[in-house]
């Protein structure tokens, strides 16, 4: 009951702070020029967690082929840690992970990738353990002396606490800290963080929870498409180094179809979307695999230009979303969420280019290309598919 008390007491304390203005003394590190790529533990494991269990998962992104196709970030969601030491320093489970942090953040790293860690900005996390409100600036250190790349920094328990502040007090916390480490705001697009977070983290979440499903909630969870529809307007709050993140990936496990899959990834790509991947890495199969890997629509999301796509044409199931490139290409998906396949074109017109020009397409899942197409081009699109096209300028 004390414990229950000493967190209340904190919380009632930190929420003081609500409207305090927190002046960050060094720039924000230019550590996510594109949306961050990588994996993450819950959505296949949630508190099941381990360290056989991340050194199988580094393993196998260093040695499937997701490294070699961006992939970087090796992310250990909620339930790593237990408790706090005297000295109030954030310990890991001893069971689950008997090695320690720093030295699974070492395997990691020799692997030729990057290391992260969850945490949340409440007295407890999602799961129970322990946040690290009243302790950012110490937490922080920690991270740093493990070798920690990528903090995931959610939003339970956090009482009457402003997310504004809460999260840039981590920020402060994680620039003090003496190592260059990337803040995953995970408030759930709540506070409006577009409108805020910029100058404090490298991506935020726009939307509750993604679950493994085509469509509808479940507890705080959402479908596929209605996670679409909760960022499809914000695309004026992403750029680079600052990623809208509309939740972690679902490809691969198993809720829904191949096809749907590829409209996950496809529309990802569209949105700039961080890329980070929830599946069983170590079990991947060949449909899974070859979506991740997809060379063509990871350089979608990756372009330089940083600009998240705008839908912008919808009449009942059908839509259309297109992405500036650098370059003057566009990137467009063709997007069908009905029951049946159904006829569909963009036109130059919807594009803002002349009717007359001339442009090289590419069927980013096909790989067909066609050449100096002017004034529309469309296609078949399968139920809960995407036609998803590269269109590059060739002259008049």
């Amino acid at each position: 009951m004390r414990i229950l008390f000493a967190a209340l007491a904190l919380l009632i304390g930190l929420g003081a702070q609500a409207h305090e203005t927190l002046r960050l003394d060094a720039p924000k590190p230019d550590l996510a020029p594109t949306p961050p790529m990588g994996w993450n533990s819950w959505n296949k494991f949630a508190c099941n967690v381990s360290e056989q269990l991340i050194r199988e998962q580094a393993d196998a992104m260093a040695g499937s082929g997701m490294r070699d196709a961006g992939y970087r970030y090796i992310v250990i969601d909620d339930c790593w840690q237990k408790s706090r030491d005297a000295d109030g320093n954030i310990q890991a489970d001893p069971e689950r992970f008997p090695g320690g942090i720093k030295a699974l953040a070492d395997y990691v790293h020799a692997r030729g990738l990057k290391f992260g860690l969850y945490s949340d900005a409440g007295v407890l996390t999602c799961g129970g353990r322990p946040g690290s409100a009243g302790y950012e600036f110490q937490d922080a250190r920690q991270y740093a002396r493990w070798g920690v790349d990528y903090l995931k920094y959610d939003w339970c328990a956090t009482g009457p606490r402003n997310a504004e502040a809460a999260y840039t007090i981590m920020a402060k916390a994680l620039r003090q800290s003496g190592r260059d480490i990337v803040l995953s705001i995970c408030e759930w697009g709540t506070s409006k963080p577009g409108t805020w977070a910029h100058p404090v983290g490298h991506l935020w979440r726009t939307t509750g929870d993604i679950r493994d499903a085509w469509a509808g909630p479940k507890d705080w969870s959402h479908g596929l498409v209605d996670i679409i529809d909760m960022q499809a307007d914000l695309w004026k709050e992403s750029a680079p180094n600052g990623w809208n993140d509309p939740d972690m990936l679902e490809v691969g496990n198993g809720g829904m179809t191949t096809t749907e899959y590829e409209s996950h990834f496809s529309i990802w790509a569209m949105l700039a979307a961080p890329l980070i991947a929830g599946n069983d890495m170590a079990k991947m199969d060949a449909a899974t695999k070859r979506i991740l890997t997809n060379a063509a629509v990871i350089a979608v999301d990756q372009d330089p230009l940083g600009r998240q796509a705008r839908r912008i044409w919808r009449e009942g199931s059908l839509e259309i979303w297109v992405r500036p490139l650098q370059g003057g290409d566009r990137a467009v998906v063709l997007f069908n969420r009905g029951d049946k396949p159904a006829e569909m074109r963009v036109s130059w017109d919807q594009l803002e280019w002349a009717a007359h020009m001339k442009a090289d397409a590419t069927d980013l899942w096909s790989g067909k290309k066609t050449a100096r197409v002017a004034g529309q081009i469309g296609g078949t699109v399968a139920s809960h598919g995407v036609l998803m096209l590269r269109l590059s300028p060739s002259g008049l």
